[in-house]
């Protein structure tokens, strides 16, 4: 029979990976790969908030419950019921897993204001990290993910696998390759009180986000996050029962931004005969 972890083996495991008291760190977690936690997910949000202490903060993407394909938002007969964002209560996308959803509704979260890229954090960076997310292009500059690397922050892939690294949404934002594509669409927020359906612009991140990307190298997440740890920009571990991986989140930025430039950019390397 396994024995549990606990809040303390937790937080002695994840200090052992590299996790510092003052970390800004955004977490991606597969919760059941840990094995048995006395506590469950609760536990696991404290052991990540006891090991970069008072000083660190934890945020996790959050996107949105909202229970709609795109092309419902097209859909009269569906249109005006579908619920207006409001980020008090917006549930976080069951696909981040509970961990997500966990850190939302932990006291004294922040959320920022984007409903599709948006971010919930915890600690006292949180408010700086979730302030002024741009509409626009959400994963691009002055969003949390930008302002998580501007501030020397971590990614800890926990349990997680690495295709799922949202921060590389970051990379394929900056990345100056040809052909990206953009989607369009409206999401209802509240504007000054109101309901009105909102326009947004973006770089399509349900797919690579290039045609080429998407045909020859649709699993190029993996492969950067693996370039990079093989570049020594993260280290690999196992905290309880869960493989693990904690990345320096601005050198797997820069190492994704020129894998990508390398390769599918306009001064992109010759293929190899």
């Amino acid at each position: 029979m396994r024995t549990p972890a606990t809040r303390t083996s937790l937080r002695e495991d994840l200090r052992r990976l590299g996790l510092c008291a003052g970390d800004v760190v955004m977490v991606h977690a597969g919760i059941r790969s840990l094995g048995p936690v006395l506590g469950g997910v609760n536990t696991v949000v404290q052991a990540l908030l006891d090991a970069v202490g008072d000083t660190g903060t934890l945020m996790a993407y959050m996107d949105w419950e909202i229970g709609a394909d795109e092309e419902d938002f097209e859909n009269e007969s569906l249109r005006e019921e579908i619920p207006t964002f409001d980020k008090r209560i917006a549930r976080a996308a069951r696909d981040h897993g509970i961990l997500a959803e966990t850190i939302r509704t932990w006291p004294g979260a922040i959320r920022s204001d984007h409903p599709d890229a948006g971010m919930s954090a915890i600690g006292s960076r949180a408010e700086w990290l979730c302030a002024d997310h741009p509409l626009q292009y959400g994963y691009g500059p002055g969003s949390p993910l930008h302002k998580l690397v501007e501030s020397g922050g971590k990614v800890l892939m926990l349990g997680a696998p690495l295709e799922t690294i949202t921060l590389l949404h970051h990379v394929e934002h900056l990345a100056n390759i040809p052909g990206k594509r953009i989607m369009r669409y409206q999401r209802p927020l509240l504007v000054e009180g109101e309901r009105r359906w909102v326009s947004f612009e973006e770089f399509d991140t349900s797919d690579p986000v290039t045609d080429e990307l998407l045909t020859s190298c649709a699993n190029f997440f993996t492969l950067i996050a693996e370039h990079c740890l093989a570049e020594g920009g993260g280290c690999a571990g196992k905290i309880a029962q869960a493989p693990t991986y904690l990345f320096d989140a601005r050198r797997l930025v820069k190492c994704g931004v020129t894998w990508l430039e390398e390769r599918y950019g306009s001064g992109k390397l010759p293929t190899a005969r």
